[in-house]
């Protein structure tokens, strides 16, 4: 999260630059995280009390309620929109008066709009940005808290107005004392045990859901729990902040990507619950007109999911909630990628397969190989057909969606066709393709606005770190050049 409204002032001198102490005090993590300060607290998530019982009848009554209301008021005074738009916008309603695991629920269902009703998708997008803020005071005590300073002792400034917020946490810009501007991310107080009461009840009902077929096939229990490990995990900020430090390394590995960028750590001011990093200015990606100032946006989009791809596939660490407003185009023209809370890494078994389907993809439409990982990992191990079948199964399913255009990949899609192996291997999806699958999602906007008819799986230049010798071949025998 970083301020859009404040992007005209970059090149605003250094506050006292010159002038204020180098350092001032410092935090916990001050020259990088400890292993203690790395682990992620995780009470049990099949735990259901009384808590969670009432929050489950609570979170009824809010939804009825506002739903509810919204149609009574579009019945009395009809407007050019239909009921459903007005049903749509009560329910978004109710998330925002629910609370932060409510308001990430939203920001997904805005995020991924092939597996929603439209309506609800659209009245969603309003939850990227438009999420209430707490009061400052709050947020002084709390990053005083984590860091052992008063504020005016760490910083020579400090913003009490959000610069923005989120579901977990608000961002507030700052000056260090030697005259860097930064931002502080800190997290709402208490917000830890009540999306842990939140998850819990959402874990039940996708249980007792698994009496219908679809949900069954679909793991909905797997995808409440990705949802509760990545939310715990989310909860400890030094834990976020070394993986946004680790992603900002990665991104240099292979000696290009100089167009992307994400913040810097700074690490002397961060704690449990606070984050300070570099302060970049610029704005959300969804807010760049295609042909504006003659930006090449589908340049900009592919740049980005290059770094994403190569962090999934070669990396391990990549970001998990890529929605519109994580993704910025700065004022200097690079890509940068904010907000590391939900943050993947799959094992490396895993990203072999997903290696396996691109290449398949990308170069030579043999999906036997990506059949042999699928049965390493003992999906389809019993299944009694050879690799070849298994392999023709997979092409099926994947190679029509993986080569077509971004703009037209819809994650409901990606989700059926995990449902239809699923059926035809008498087996549950695996969470990890079903996750991939969701993060795809996260780019359908970008692509069907700024890419029209970006084809990702078939992009040479995406792939150029992943498939190097193969991509070489294919740019020297097509004559074609792949941009910086």
């Amino acid at each position: 999260m970083q301020d859009h409204t404040l992007r005209d002032q970059a090149s605003e001198e250094n506050v006292g630059a010159t002038q204020l102490p180098v350092r001032g005090p410092v935090g916990p993590c001050s020259g990088g995280p400890s292993p203690d300060a790395l682990r992620v607290d995780s009470p049990p998530l099949d735990r259901f009390g009384l808590a969670e019982l009432g929050r489950a009848v609570v979170v009824g009554v809010v939804l009825v309620t506002f739903v509810l209301w919204a149609v009574l008021r579009w019945l009395v005074r009809p407007r050019g929109h239909g009921v459903v738009f007005a049903a749509a916008h009560g329910t978004v309603d109710a998330f925002e008066h629910l609370g932060p695991t409510f308001v990430k629920l939203g920001q997904l269902i805005a995020s991924s709009p092939g597996l929603f009703p439209v309506a609800l998708a659209d009245a969603c997008l309003r939850m990227l940005d438009d999420v209430p803020t707490f009061p400052s005071a709050e947020a002084r005590a709390v990053i005083e808290a984590d860091l052992g300073h008063r504020i005016d002792e760490m910083f020579a400034s400090f913003e009490d107005v959000p610069l923005a917020a989120a579901s977990v946490a608000q961002v507030h810009g700052c000056v260090l004392r030697d005259g860097r501007r930064a931002v502080v991310k800190v997290q709402r107080p208490g917000i830890a045990r009540r999306m842990l009461v939140d998850l819990r009840a959402a874990y039940m009902g996708a249980r007792l859901l698994q009496v219908f077929e679809f949900f069954r096939i679909a793991n909905t229990p797997a995808i409440i729990r990705d949802l509760y490990n990545a939310t715990m995990t989310e909860l400890n900020a030094t834990v976020e902040a070394d993986r946004q430090d680790r992603f900002r390394r990665n991104i240099g590995a292979f000696g290009d990507n100089a167009f992307v960028t994400v913040p810097e750590v700074y690490w002397d001011w961060c704690g449990p619950r606070v984050i300070c990093m570099e302060r970049l200015s610029g704005r959300p990606l969804d807010r760049v007109l295609p042909g504006q100032d003659g930006i090449d946006t589908a340049l900009l989009v592919r740049r980005g999911v290059k770094v994403w791809i190569e962090a999934v596939l070669c990396h391990g660490p990549f970001h998990g909630d890529v929605h519109a407003g994580n993704l910025w185009l700065l004022d200097d023209g690079r890509v940068a990628l904010l907000d590391f809370g939900i943050v993947g890494e799959l094992p490396e078994q895993w990203r072999m397969l997903l290696r396996s389907l691109f290449r398949a993809a990308l170069l030579d439409g043999d999906f036997t190989e990506a059949a042999r990982s699928i049965r390493a990992l003992g999906v389809a191990a019993d299944l009694d057909v050879d690799d070849v079948e298994v392999g023709r199964q997979v092409a099926e399913t994947f190679g029509p969606l993986l080569g077509r255009d971004m703009g037209e990949l819809r994650l409901s899609e990606l989700i059926g066709a995990l449902v239809s192996l699923g059926r035809k291997w008498n087996t549950t999806s695996p969470e990890e393709l079903v996750l991939f699958g969701k993060q795809l999602g996260y780019f359908e906007r970008y692509a069907t606005a700024l890419a029209p008819g970006w084809i990702l799986g078939r992009d040479p230049f995406v792939f150029r770190n992943v498939f190097p010798d193969e991509v070489r071949i294919r740019i020297a025998e097509s004559g074609m050049s792949l941009p910086d």
